[in-house]
């Protein structure tokens, strides 16, 4: 059982930077995915980082902007976020399973999530 808390959230204005984390009780060593859902929209992958860190695969509209990392010795996995635009206010996820995918399917576990909103 691997339990994920997400923290860095927050407000803050278009054009700042926040940087969420997710720490991961247990197997550190799971693939790790982002993913945000945004107010009645559907749940949309961010990125995702293999659990050797050696790969990671990003949407298309984040692709730039975002940094996924991870620290396998603190367990954890960041979401290094620049140039934030109010399009990217939305509840962001972790999640971790056996295979860095795009798709939410692919993982097992999740956190409970981390709310970001960007003011124009």
């Amino acid at each position: 059982q691997v339990q994920l808390v997400e923290s860095g959230g927050g407000l803050v204005q278009a054009g700042d930077s926040l940087r969420l984390s997710c720490v991961a009780s247990g197997r550190s060593t799971y693939s790790m995915g982002w993913f945000r859902q945004a107010p009645g929209k559907e749940r949309e992958f961010v990125a995702t980082i293999s659990g050797s860190g050696g790969s990671t695969y990003y949407a298309t509209s984040v692709k730039g902007q975002f940094t996924i990392s991870r620290d396998n010795a603190k367990n954890t996995v960041y979401l290094q976020m620049n140039s934030l635009k109010p399009e990217d206010t939305a509840v962001y996820y972790c999640a971790a399973g056996p295979a860095a995918s795009r798709y939410g399917d692919a993982y097992v576990y999740w956190g409970q999530g981390t709310h970001v909103t960007v003011s124009s």
